[in-house]
C-alpha cells in the first residue's frame, strides 16, 4: 500500500475554488463555440453509458432498452452506437442474453449507491456481477470513511474490489457533490487511481449535486498529473445531472483542453446518462428525436 500522505505530497492538492471556477470560464470562453458542433455531438453520443438505475426497473424494461441499442444502426446508420448499457447487478444477465451489439455491459456494484456495507459483501457482489457478464463495474468510494480521513481503508477497499473485478474495467465514483471542495475531490481521485481504477467518475446521480464543471476540471487535472508521473492513462466519466447538449459539450471541452485529443473516445471518456442520449440525437438530427 502506498503511503497516502506521501501520495498527496507528490501532487498539487491545495486548490482554490474561485481560481478553478475562473479557469473554467476562460477555457469555455475560448473553446466552447468551436466544440459546439454536430461532429462533437456525435462523439458525445458514442461516449454514453446508457443507464437505467431505478428501483422499479423490470426485466422487460431492460430488454426494451437493450433492443433499442441493438436496432440503433437500422434507424441511425450514420451514427456510432452508445458505449455501454449500465444497470443494476441482477439485470446484467438480462442485458447479456439480449445484447447483440459489441458494446460494454456496465453494472453498479459494491452496495451502490451508498457503499455502506461490509467489505466482504461488496467484494462478493462485484465478483458475482462480473461472473454474470458485466465487463465494466461502477462502484462508490466509502464516502463516510473518506470524510473522516480514513484514507488507508478507502484505498484498501478499492484495491480489493479491483481484484474482484478480474478482467472487467473498474470505474470508481467519488460522489463529488458530497465531497464539494476541490482539494477533497483531488485527494479522492488520487486514492482511486492508486488503488487501480481504470476510470474515475463524478457521481451516482442519487444525491442533490451531481456532475459539475468544477469536478470535471479537478478530476481531469488529476488524471493529467497521473499520466505525467506514471505514464498511465486513466479514463474519466462525468455522470448524474448531465442531460442537455450544452452541458455535455462543456464537459467535453474541459476534457479536450485539459487532457487532449487522446481522451476523446469511449475508451477513456464516458458520460453516465439516460436523458442525454435523446437530447444529443435531437441536436444531431435537427429535430426532436425520442429514440431511447
Amino acid at each position: 500500500m502506498p503511503n497516502i500522505s506521501e501520495l498527496f505530497k507528490a501532487y498539487r492538492t491545495q486548490l482554490d475554488l474561485r481560481a478553478v471556477q475562473e479557469d473554467i470560464q476562460k477555457i469555455l470562453k475560448a473553446h466552447y463555440d468551436a466544440n459546439n458542433t454536430a461532429e462533437v455531438y456525435k462523439k458525445c453520443l458514442n461516449c454514453i453509458d446508457l443507464t437505467s438505475l431505478n428501483g422499479s426497473d423490470t426485466k422487460s424494461e431492460i430488454v426494451a432498452m437493450t433492443e433499442k441499442v441493438n436496432n440503433f444502426k437500422k434507424y441511425f446508420p450514420h451514427l456510432d452506437n452508445v458505449a455501454a448499457i449500465c444497470v443494476y447487478p441482477s439485470l446484467v444477465p438480462t442485458v447479456k442474453e439480449h445484447l447483440s451489439e459489441e458494446i460494454g455491459i456496465a453494472a453498479v456494484s459494491a452496495c451502490f449507491p451508498a457503499s455502506q456495507s461490509f467489505l466482504e459483501v461488496k467484494i462478493a457482489e462485484t465478483a458475482m456481477t462480473v461472473l454474470a457478464g458485466a465487463t465494466e463495474i461502477d462502484v462508490v468510494i466509502s464516502i463516510g470513511k473518506f470524510l473522516e480521513e480514513d484514507y488507508e481503508e478507502v484505498y484498501e477497499e478499492l484495491s480489493e474490489i479491483k481484484a474482484a473485478c478480474r478482467d472487467a474495467h473498474l470505474k470508481v465514483i467519488l460522489e463529488t457533490g458530497v465531497l464539494e471542495h476541490p482539494e477533497k475531490i483531488k485527494k479522492a481521485s488520487l486514492i482511486a487511481m492508486a488503488a487501480g481504477a481504470d476510470f474515475i467518475k463524478t457521481s451516482t446521480g442519487k444525491v442533490p449535486v451531481s456532475a459539475t464543471l468544477e469536478a470535471s476540471y479537478v478530476m481531469c487535472h488529476a488524471i493529467k498529473e497521473w499520466k505525467e508521473k506514471n505514464n498511465l492513462k486513466i479514463g474519466y466519466k462525468p455522470a448524474g445531472g448531465i442531460s442537455t447538449t450544452e452541458e455535455a459539450v462543456k464537459h467535453y471541452t474541459l476534457v479536450k483542453e485539459i487532457l487532449g485529443e487522446d481522451w476523446l473516445n469511449n475508451k477513456l471518456f464516458r458520460f453516465g446518462a439516460s436523458r442525454l442520449a435523446n437530447n444529443l440525437l435531437s441536436s444531431i438530427e435537427g429535430k426532436e428525436t425520442k429514440y431511447f
